[in-house]
């Protein structure tokens, strides 16, 4: 009698999915490993002079600080040392202060993770209620004026708008610090004061994307059916824009707003260097000046996996929460 076996059980679409993403996520981290370490690589000078100081060097001392980091290695050798190390979280030390990379990324962190929060809270709350009232009223004078400042915002750079801000609340207003960070545990207050203005820097760029994003939806919305069946029972301007027609608008602003926290930890590369504060920014600046190339491979590495995870969870809860993500094809459930 002949035994019949079961076909083998396909994995769910969300799984396959999760396999293709985290595929993608690993050759594009393994990528970037390889692009950042050739980069730093080619740069001129020998780093060795910048660790032993302009009193120190000497063909004895060259030599060892060569065989110690494995400078005369192939590139090879020297990459795939670097790439293992890197995996179990040695970044190396930094040439100056011959403290662990890690360690100065970690103490960094913070003040570039803060002003990441404020900067996308600030463009959400000033978005939102733009996006809403420039798709209700588009033909208002004041909703003109409004698209004509965003496509402003749209073409000019946050460094720009960091220094107009400089010179508004700064220079001519005295309201605001222009320069130096206080930690948040140290003054809530101040640490407030001395961050508001790079996070305006980073959040005004943002506005302008964010609030055309929910302004292309929420027109679209609010020429569907059910929008039109809930004016007709009566309901306030007000209800229909916040209750009905913002929340199936708000799906695209979401998954921007997660997409642009990569994009914002670059951004504070300038920003933080014009406001002088001690962010992943900073430090990368002050790496490059003194030829630190552990660092400045270590914080651009990174950079780069954060900016890479961070896409990759938006993409899968994007996919989670569309079934035609999952599908692959673009084409609803059944």
């Amino acid at each position: 009698m002949a035994v019949t076996t079961a076909p083998p059980r396909r994995a769910s679409p969300t799984v396959r999915l999760l396999r293709r993403r985290l595929a993608r996520l690993v050759a594009t981290v393994m990528a970037v490993s390889f692009l950042t370490f050739m980069l730093t690589s080619l740069l001129p000078g020998d780093p060795s002079y910048v660790i032993l100081g302009a009193e120190g060097v000497t063909p004895e001392s060259l030599a060892r600080v060569h065989r110690e980091l494995h400078l005369d290695d192939a590139f090879p050798l020297r990459f795939l040392r670097w790439a293992s190390n890197a995996l179990h979280g040695n970044l190396g030390r930094a040439n100056v202060s011959q403290l662990p990379v890690s360690h100065l990324i970690g103490q960094r962190l913070p003040v570039t993770l803060e002003l990441i929060a404020m900067a996308i809270v600030i463009a959400l709350l000033i978005s939102i209620p733009v996006g809403i009232f420039t798709a209700y009223r588009p033909k208002n004078p004041i909703a003109r004026i409004i698209s004509f400042v965003s496509y402003l915002l749209l073409s000019v750079p946050s460094f720009v708008v960091g220094l107009g801000l400089i010179l508004l609340f700064a220079i001519h207003w005295e309201l605001l610090p222009a320069t130096g960070w206080i930690a948040l545990s140290d003054d809530p207050t101040q640490n407030l004061k001395s961050a508001i203005l790079p996070a305006l820097a980073l959040a005004l760029p943002q506005v302008a994307v964010f609030s055309r994003i929910l302004r292309g939806d929420m027109v679209a919305t609010l020429d569907q059916d059910f929008v039109s069946f809930a004016d007709s029972k009566g309901l306030s301007a007000r209800r229909i824009l916040l209750g009905h027609a913002f929340r199936p608008s708000s799906f695209s602003l979401l998954t921007l707003a997660g997409t642009s926290v990569g994009y914002l930890m670059g951004g504070t590369v300038i920003v933080e260097t014009l406001f002088n504060l001690p962010g992943l920014g900073t430090l990368l600046v002050n790496a490059i000046s003194q030829r630190d190339l552990f660092t400045v491979q270590g914080v651009t590495l990174f950079v780069a996996i954060a900016f890479v995870v961070i896409n990759f969870v938006v993409d899968m809860l994007y996919a989670v929460l569309d079934p035609r993500i999952r599908r692959g094809n673009g084409a609803p459930a059944v």
